[in-house]
C-alpha cells in the first residue's frame, strides 16, 4: 500500500476532468481485519487513515468536495461494543484532526440524522461546523447515522409542511427545489462514486443524488484503498463518457 502524500496532480491525470466530487462506501474495515487477525476496531482505525490520505490528495488535486458514508442508519444493529467505539473514534479524530483540518483550508460539514448520535459527538460535530465554516480548499462532507430513503421522506415532509401552511405553491416543486431539502443542499451531485471491497450495491447512500455519478468498484479493502489507486479511479472516470441520457 503507498503511504506516501502524492502532493501534485500525478501526470496522468487530466487536470481538465477533474471532478469536483467524489463520495465514497467505505466497505471491507472488518474484513480487512479479520485478514490481518486483528479486531474489527483495528480496521476502523485503518480505514480512518485511509479517509485523512485521501482526503489531503483531494485538496491538492482540486476535489472539491470529498463525501464519506462513515455510519448508516442500519448500522445502530451491529454490535454494542462495535458501534460504541465507532462513535467514539468520530469524537476522537474530530477533537484531534479538528485544527489540522482547518489550518488546511477544509470546510466539515454531516449528513444525516443526528437525534440518535451521542451528545458529545454532537457537540464535537457542532464545533467543527462552525470552526471550518468559512474555509473553501475542499468540503469535507461525513454522513454520520445517515440514510437516503429517510433523507428523502425527511424533504416530502418538510416541503409538505410549506404547502399546507401555505408558503409554498405545490406547482413550485420540481427537482431544483427538492434539492434545497436534502442534507446535500448546497453541494453538486458525486461525479464519482468509489465503493470498496468489491460489493456492487448502494446501500441506501445518495439515492437521489447518485442519479447519473459514475461507478468504480475495486475489491481492494478500503484500509489498503491507496492513493495510486485513488489516481486509478480517477483516471478511470477520466475515460468515462458522460452523456446524462443525451447521445
Amino acid at each position: 500500500m503507498t503511504t506516501q502524500l502524492i502532493t501534485k496532480l500525478p501526470a496522468i491525470l487530466d487536470p481538465t476532468k477533474i471532478p469536483q466530487h467524489v463520495a465514497a462506501i467505505m466497505d471491507g474495515n472488518g474484513r480487512w481485519a479479520k485478514r490481518q487477525g486483528l479486531p474489527r476496531i483495528a480496521g476502523h482505525q485503518q480505514g480512518a487513515n485511509t479517509v485523512k490520505s485521501l482526503l489531503r490528495c483531494c485538496k491538492n488535486w482540486g476535489i472539491a468536495n470529498f463525501t464519506v458514508f462513515a455510519f448508516s442508519t442500519e448500522n445502530w444493529s451491529r454490535p454494542a461494543v462495535e458501534v460504541n467505539f465507532l462513535m467514539q473514534l468520530f469524537e476522537g479524530l474530530l477533537n484531534s484532526q479538528l485544527e489540522q483540518m482547518h489550518s488546511q483550508g477544509v470546510r466539515i460539514r454531516f449528513l444525516g440524522d443526528r437525534s440518535q448520535v451521542p451528545i458529545a459527538l454532537q457537540s464535537m460535530m457542532d464545533k467543527s461546523i462552525d470552526k471550518t465554516a468559512d474555509n473553501q480548499a475542499v468540503t469535507f462532507n461525513i454522513a454520520i447515522n445517515y440514510g437516503s430513503r429517510n433523507e428523502i421522506i425527511q424533504a416530502c415532509r418538510s416541503i409538505a409542511q410549506k404547502v399546507q401552511s401555505g408558503k409554498l405553491d405545490l406547482q413550485q416543486i420540481d427537482e431544483s427545489l427538492f434539492t434545497q431539502y436534502l442534507d446535500t443542499s448546497g453541494l453538486p451531485d458525486p461525479d464519482l462514486l468509489i465503493r470498496t471491497s468489491g460489493e456492487q450495491r448502494l446501500s441506501n447512500f445518495l439515492l437521489w443524488q447518485l442519479a447519473y455519478t459514475e461507478l468504480y468498484i475495486t475489491d481492494t479493502y478500503w484500509p489498503d484503498f491507496s492513493n495510486d489507486e485513488f489516481v486509478r479511479a480517477i483516471a478511470d472516470y477520466q475515460q468515462r463518457d458522460r452523456r446524462f441520457g443525451k447521445i
